[in-house]
């Protein structure tokens, strides 16, 4: 199976299905609730992809330029920028794009929550967020190969997820009945037809710089790793950019910040 055939078939497919379901509800007046009605939906969802592809680009290459993932050149188009093909740098854009529409979806059908401020589960989840960071600081402190591609995966994911939460952890929480029932679905999914191309031969993890855990006898545990980071950076991104409590938020945040910082 081609990159470009598994993009089709697992994210475009997708993709049109949820866009048919995008402009139904448009149709029908079906909206947000108004706490999370901030930002136009599908600006948002750009936004996000425009910034997967910024961040992930560096990341992605150095993976593949040592040998963490590898793919079939007779999979590929060819084309190719660093080190890694052109059909990976499509994925970075679509990725946030399913998973925008899949949280458009949830968001107009869900009921609205009612506020009730948690300071505790804002400060409670970043520390559990940095734990995890200083957890895979050790796996390469300690210098363990197998554990290269999961220390890459929480070192490079960890720290704006810790960001978004430390700025809205208790907005988040608030929401977490949408964000969980935007997260499960598509990590199982994209974990499922990850497994699929993996055993098509369409690339391939370095059994050296994994943990040899797999799931269900083919995913290696860290790609489920990825999917629900990557999950999480754009599901977490997107409602805090919807609220409407952010709004408000941003200029104390920032000021905070600043004088901090002077």
């Amino acid at each position: 199976m081609t990159y470009f055939t598994f993009l089709a078939i697992f994210v475009g497919i997708p993709i049109l299905l949820l866009m048919g379901v995008a402009w139904l509800d448009q149709q029908a007046g079906r909206r947000r609730p108004t706490s999370l009605a901030n930002w136009p939906v599908a600006s948002g969802i750009l936004l996000h992809a425009a910034i997967a592809l910024i961040y992930t680009t560096p990341w992605d290459n150095y993976l593949v330029a040592t040998g963490v993932w590898f793919y079939d050149p007779a999979l590929v188009s060819g084309i190719v920028f660093g080190w890694v093909p052109i059909e990976e740098y499509t994925f970075f854009v679509v990725q946030p794009i399913l998973a925008g529409l899949w949280l458009t979806a949830l968001a107009r059908r869900l009921p609205p929550v009612d506020f009730s401020p948690n300071p505790a589960a804002r400060w409670g989840g970043l520390v559990v967020l940095v734990g995890l960071w200083l957890a895979a600081m050790a796996i390469r402190l300690l210098g363990w190969q197998p554990g290269t591609y999961l220390f890459l995966e929480f070192a490079w994911a960890l720290p704006p997820i810790a960001l978004q939460w430390a700025f809205g952890g208790d907005i988040l929480w608030r929401n977490r009945r949408l964000v969980l029932l935007t997260l499960v679905p598509l990590t199982l999914y994209l974990s499922g037809a990850d497994a699929i191309a993996i055993g098509a031969g369409t690339w391939t993890i370095d059994p050296a710089q994994s943990t040899g855990l797999l799931l269900g006898g083919v995913l290696p545990i860290e790609e489920f790793f990825f999917f629900g980071l990557t999950n999480i950076l754009v599901t977490f991104g997107v409602v805090l950019l919807w609220s409407t409590e952010s709004r408000a938020r941003i200029p104390h945040f920032l000021r905070t910040r600043f004088l901090q910082a002077t």
